[in-house]
């Protein structure tokens, strides 16, 4: 077997997510860089060895290892974004590499620039260590030029420069040749730019501060008595997945990681859907972190004046207005081999008409949260009530649905609710603001369109709600009814949906999204959010202990650092899919918050 084929096979989701939330990378238990888009999430990936082997002309990649390896150990800084590798030699000697993306307060802003610092250090004897720094340019076409400074490197291409400032021996790293590590090392990757202070104290002042500042913003957070940890790292990770200069919140920081082997479900996520809109602001409210939900209602509502006449698309690029159109690199051989690659995502020229719900359910938090400002936001208000006509044309209206269908449109449950509920919240708005006329317009609005769904989308026969009018299928996002407000977790009707989803969809401890087949064939893998929206009905319905055992075995699930991906195997409990994903995360901490016990309980039982 060559050395590539190794490789691809080899490839996982046992991943560790660093970042600063402009940019960020993803390293792999070996301290290996897998994957840095550059200058941003949604940029060229100049280590790209998650979706291409390395090799002579592989995927690029960023390594340094001892010489006859023995042993790798991994894990966060306490409560951070900041990586510790250990690694051991044969011999016996030990190195430690410390990974981050700068990120703190500076003269009263937040210092957060493009870049990456590596630190190395010897632990225990004299280990002898090679640097590899290998990127590819212009999506791994282009091999770059390496032109040696006194102490840097800088690897151009055509139109890109990244230059690496370092302290460590540059013949060495440019020869990719074993030396001794006998102090320690620090390499900064990032812009063409020179490093004013020495490196080794930069690197280590920027370090302490950069742990320092998520010190601190996690001890803002509210978080349940119950899996703290686990809601910690879910809470970095959607904190690091957010762009924060325009406010938006990418899926996931990848592109391409197929949803199961063998398939050609691969996107590109390193965009926003606003879809998970509603759920993102609920997550980022329940752990107190209102400057972050502030920032993304903000894109949210910029995304919304893109258009005066309240038109939608379902995804927009963390810089609203630039284009997602979608194409295949076939110079990628795809993450375990599994092309195509893709970048752009054609679901933007989709219809998806709950994209209307979402935008209004994430920004009704402006007008009845009393920690934001502008409660009493008119303009808004009048900017969600041309989403909110949208959303009353739509309602009746085929679409691919949220799970975006490529081959075929329909009349879907799931959306029309998602619609209802935009008229709905805007007549809840309406009414604070003191506009009994428009709230009772868009109560007739709500009315009118939830007396049609209750008809239509509902199935006697099944005794439950279809995914679409008239249908005899049932889809995993109709336990969101009731968290919609649609019907009560003690509606009969409710209670019947949730049985048969249990029953079509439901793999041991998991749940599909949907059973039947779509434009690339069955499901395969088990969609993690639906396995959380599945553990939120059924604490709902008072099945408690019942969820938090199946909250307890999907913990299981996550990598040896605690993240998600979009996908799992329910046979292997392998992860698939785009990683880390936002929804997943976000869907961990809602359940956490919702099952565990009040801090008062479980002192009073001594827990």
């Amino acid at each position: 077997m060559n050395p590539a084929n190794r490789d691809a096979e080899h490839a996982s989701l046992d991943l560790a997510v660093i970042g600063n939330c402009v940019t960020a990378a993803l390293i792999d238990r070996q301290g290996r860089i897998d994957w840095w888009c550059h200058p941003r999430f949604d940029g060229d990936p100049l280590f790209c060895a998650l979706i291409d082997p390395p090799g002579e002309n592989g995927g690029g990649f960023m390594d340094a290892l001892p010489e006859h390896p023995a042993g790798a150990s991994q894990r966060y800084l306490p409560n951070s974004a900041c990586l510790e590798t250990i690694l051991a030699d044969r011999a016996g000697n030990r190195m430690r590499l410390l990974d981050f993306s700068p990120r703190f307060k500076q003269h009263g802003r937040i210092f957060r620039p493009a870049m990456l610092i590596r630190r190395i250090e010897p632990l225990e004897g004299r280990p002898r260590i090679r640097l590899r720094i290998r990127p590819r340019f212009d999506h791994g076409r282009t091999v770059p030029r390496r032109v040696l400074g006194s102490n840097h490197l800088r690897f151009l291409g055509s139109e890109d420069i990244l230059r690496v400032t370092t302290d460590a021996p540059i013949s060495y790293i440019a020869e990719e040749q074993y030396f001794i590590l006998d102090r320690p090392l620090t390499l900064i990757l990032g812009p063409d730019e020179t490093v004013q202070a020495e490196v080794s104290r930069t690197g280590a002042n920027f370090l302490a501060r950069t742990h320092e500042y998520w010190n601190e913003w996690v001890r803002n957070l509210s978080i349940p008595f119950e899996w703290q940890d686990a809601v910690i790292r879910a809470a970095i990770t959607l904190k690091l997945c957010s762009f924060e200069e325009t406010g938006g919140i990418v899926a996931a920081l990848t592109t391409s990681i197929p949803e199961a082997a063998g398939t050609a479900r691969n996107w590109d996520y390193r965009y926003c859907w606003l879809r998970d809109a509603y759920f993102v602001v609920h997550a980022l409210n329940r752990l107190g972190a209102t400057q972050t939900m502030e920032s993304f209602i903000r894109y949210i509502t910029n995304v919304a004046a893109l258009d005066p006449g309240g038109r939608l698309r379902p995804v927009y690029a963390i810089i609203p207005g630039q284009s997602l159109a979608e194409r295949e690199e076939p110079g990628f051989a795809g993450y375990r081999g599994h092309a195509p690659v893709r970048i752009g995502n054609a679901a933007a020229q989709q219809v998806q008409n709950d994209s209307y719900g979402s935008v209004v359910l994430a920004a009704a938090q402006m007008f009845f949260d009393r920690r934001l400002p502008h409660l009493d936001d008119e303009a808004l208000f009048a900017s969600l009530e041309a989403i909110g006509a949208r959303a009353a044309e739509a309602a009746l209206q085929p679409d691919a649905s949220l799970w975006e269908f490529r081959g075929r449109l329909e009349v879907h449950t799931f959306s029309s609710v998602m619609c209802w509920a935009a008229c709905d919240r805007l007549m809840r708005i309406a009414r604070v603001l003191g506009r009994p006329e428009r709230a009772a317009f868009w109560q007739a609005e709500a009315e009118h369109i939830r007396a049609i769904v209750l008809e239509r989308g509902w199935n006697a026969a099944l005794g439950s709600f279809t995914s679409s009018f008239g249908g005899a299928e049932v889809d995993a996002s109709l336990l969101l009814l009731r968290e919609l407000g649609f019907v009560s977790a003690a509606d009969p009707r409710f209670l019947g949906t949730l049985a048969l989803i249990e029953a079509r969809l439901r793999r041991g401890d998991h749940l599909l999204r949907y059973d039947t087949a779509d434009d690339f064939g069955s499901p395969e893998n088990a969609f993690v959010i639906c396995t959380f929206w599945y553990i939120d009905a059924l604490g709902a319905v008072g099945r408690t202990q019942e969820a938090r055992r199946i909250f307890e075995n999907l913990l299981a699930m996550r990598n040896h650092l605690g993240l998600l991906s979009e996908d799992i195997d329910p046979a292997s409990g392998a992860l698939w899919g785009n990683f880390p994903q936002t929804y997943s995360m976000v869907g961990l901490i809602i359940s956490a918050t919702r099952l565990s016990q009040s801090w008062e309980e479980a002192f009073w039982r001594g827990s």
